[in-house]
């Protein structure tokens, strides 16, 4: 089994219990009406997903202390155009919690980051404050994505739609993904390689589709290299979470966009 097969078998008892006890509404949360795809669009500087990560399969405890509203704050201080929330919690030590904690302490566009693969984590994810939910391509076959992709939209929520092989990229086309998130950890082996991010902006024929790329952004010769390729914005876990100095790495990241 792959790291994601564990993670997606875990999943599944988790929507089953969330099916037993979730009640729509039960959680309570501020509303923020912005749009990350307008805001990344409109943006003339690489705009940055920080997220919020305890801990990963792959590195273990990253920084199990983290205050998710302080965090929150202090990414929206530095420069931050969005926060992921990871609400993972057998892998990623991560709760819904953490998500409503940063939804309070800001006004800019969350994303729910979690395996999302049934309609009631979507409910919770809007219930809590989300603006965005990740769909992974990788982790359900193309007619339950598509069930889930507009289920989302019908409740107002942007959906970054994750892709990591050309396959995949052809999912999100027909789906119609407008955001698209090319990750450049190969979700089997949890290897990072950029060149992932260049392959597959190739595939992508509209100016329309907004390009994230994710994983393995460390220095700003990274994001320029995404940049070239055509990406807007990047998602930044671990280098956000490990910074000592997170004013000068948002400053590192956010390189001017060209034309």
């Amino acid at each position: 089994m792959t790291i994601l097969d564990k993670i997606l078998a875990e999943k599944e008892k988790e929507v089953e219990v969330l099916k037993q006890h979730y009640r729509q509404g039960s959680l309570q949360a501020k509303k923020v009406d912005v749009s990350l795809y307008d805001t990344f669009m409109k943006a003339d500087k690489m705009s940055i997903i920080a997220e919020m990560k305890r801990a990963s399969p792959s590195k273990g405890l990253i920084n199990d202390g983290v205050e998710p509203a302080d965090q929150g704050k202090l990414y929206e201080e530095c420069g931050a155009g969005a926060i992921s929330v990871l609400t993972d919690e057998p892998f990623f030590k991560g709760t819904i919690e953490d998500m409503q904690a940063v939804r309070s302490a800001v006004n800019i566009p969350v994303l729910n980051k979690d395996f999302i693969i049934d309609e009631i984590q979507i409910e919770r994810a809007y219930d809590a404050g989300a603006n965005l939910i990740l769909l992974i391509a990788a982790a359900l076959p193309e007619p339950r994505l598509q069930q889930l992709y507009q289920y989302a939209e019908r409740k107002g929520l942007e959906i970054l739609f994750e892709v990591h092989n050309e396959e995949e990229m052809l999912v999100a086309k027909r789906i119609g993904a407008k955001i698209v998130g090319i990750n450049n950890r190969n979700l089997k082996t949890f290897e990072v390689d950029l060149a992932i991010t260049e392959r597959l902006a190739d595939m992508v024929d509209t100016k329309e589709t907004l390009l994230i790329s994710e994983s393995g952004m460390k220095t700003g010769a990274d994001v320029e290299r995404v940049a070239k390729a055509g990406a807007r914005g990047i998602l930044v876990g671990e280098t956000m979470m490990r910074s000592k100095d997170l004013k000068e790495t948002f400053d590192q990241l956010r390189i001017p966009l060209g034309e």
